[in-house]
């Protein structure tokens, strides 16, 4: 899978870039990410990439230009031009449904906003898909596009160490959180694991997870237990 970062600050991405799941899947030729940055794309006397808000207001706008130029010269950089995604507040909320459907993608374009957002005829002219990911504002869009790209690889093939891993993750599948986990020692500070994790019977096991999974939801997500399949199956008590 490829990802273009369009943003006017590509170095932030250096160490990003460089540690962990996402390093091994770049090296194993999974991953595929290119950075660009916006400037190379200013145009006009003093290559601004951002001017002042017709009708006032504080702050500035990245400008129309910049960004077209830059989104069209991107797109041609490989054969399949991708889907633009826009990090914008304003845009759909990110959920592990959403972040599926992202993984089905060959392509992303990530358009990362900075100061007080676009002009909003980049929305109209380009058409992204907008993506906030949560309520609440940010310096610029390039941690939430770093978001998208940990929580999308996590679902390509092959990136994790164990391929069940992401299937009995917090609301994968079921739309639950994920039930309590625990390893050595098996007392910590008088706290004990639960006896059945150690009895070695998979199958109680197995229904002691599913309650406490329903347990937690109910208590910390309820409208995430209100959109569970299996919300109208009350299951085994904890």
């Amino acid at each position: 899978m490829r990802f273009d970062i369009l943003t006017l600050f590509p170095d932030l991405f250096e160490s990003y870039l460089q540690q962990s799941l996402l390093k091994k899947a770049i090296d194993r030729g999974l991953v595929e990410i290119h950075r660009w940055n916006i400037r190379d794309w200013a145009g006009g006397k003093h290559g601004s990439v951002d001017d002042k808000p017709y009708g006032g207001g504080p702050g500035m706008l990245l400008m129309c230009q910049p960004v077209f130029d830059c989104v069209e010269a991107v797109r041609k950089e490989a054969p399949e031009p991708g889907t633009l995604v826009m990090l914008t507040p304003q845009g759909r909320r990110l959920d592990q449904k959403l972040v599926e459907e992202l993984s089905q993608h060959r392509r992303l374009l990530l358009l990362c906003g900075r100061y007080e957002g676009f002009d909003d005829r980049i929305i109209q002219g380009l058409q992204p898909l907008e993506i906030s990911v949560g309520d609440f504002i940010a310096n610029g869009g390039e941690v939430p596009a770093m978001v998208i790209i940990d929580a999308v690889i996590r679902l390509i093939p092959e990136v994790l160490g164990d391929e069940t891993s992401s299937k009995y993750e917090s609301f994968a599948e079921s739309g639950q959180l994920e039930y309590p986990q625990y390893t050595r020692p098996r007392e910590f500070r008088g706290m004990q694991v639960p006896d059945v994790l150690l009895n070695g019977n998979h199958q109680e096991i197995a229904r002691w997870r599913e309650a406490a999974s329903r347990e937690r939801t109910l208590e910390r997500r309820t409208e995430s237990w209100a959109q569970s399949p299996k919300v109208n199956d009350p299951g085994p008590d904890c």
